[in-house]
C-alpha cells in the first residue's frame, strides 16, 4: 500500500533564482499538504553523507558541490499515494524530458541543476525525512 508522506529538496540553483515560493505554491495547489519545513544551507560533508547512495557514482563530487552551494528548502509532504503523486509532479530529471506544466519542466535549467529532489520510494522518503527532521518530532 503506497504511502502519504514524501520528502522534498527545492536545490540550490531554484533558490538562487527566486522560484521556491512559485514552486511551493505549486505542491500545495497539487494537494499536498506541508507537515514539516525549513530552509537550510548543507555543507559538502553532510551533503556527501545525504548523496552516500552515489558514493561511486562518476556525478557524486559535483553533486555534492553543487547541493552544498546554496541555501535549499527541506520539506515533508502529505498526500494519499504522496511519492508516486509527487514523481508526477515534478516531472522527468532532465526537464527537456519533462512533461509540460511540471515543476521541473518550468524551473530546471539542466539536469544537475533541475530544481527539486523527490523521494523515490517509501522507503527513501522516511529515510530522507529523517535525515533532516528528527525522528522525535511529530507532524
Amino acid at each position: 500500500m503506497a504511502g502519504n508522506r514524501t520528502f522534498t529538496m527545492i536545490k540550490p540553483d531554484a533558490m538562487g533564482a527566486g522560484n521556491a515560493g512559485a514552486i511551493l505554491k505549486m505542491i500545495e495547489e497539487a494537494g499536498f499538504r506541508i507537515v514539516a519545513m525549513k530552509v537550510t544551507h548543507l555543507t559538502k560533508e553532510r551533503a556527501g553523507q545525504f548523496y552516500e547512495v552515489h558514493k561511486e557514482r562518476p556525478f557524486y563530487n559535483d553533486l555534492c558541490e553543487y547541493m552544498s552551494s546554496g541555501a535549499i528548502i527541506a520539506a515533508i509532504l502529505e498526500k494519499d499515494n504522496a511519492v508516486a503523486d509527487f514523481r508526477t509532479l515534478i516531472g522527468a530529471t532532465n526537464p527537456a524530458d519533462a512533461a509540460e506544466g511540471t515543476i521541473r519542466k518550468l524551473f530546471a535549467t539542466s539536469i544537475e541543476a533541475n530544481a527539486v529532489h523527490g523521494s523515490d520510494s517509501d522507503e527513501n522518503a522516511a529515510i530522507e525525512g529523517s535525515f533532516y527532521f528528527a525522528k522525535t518530532e511529530q507532524f
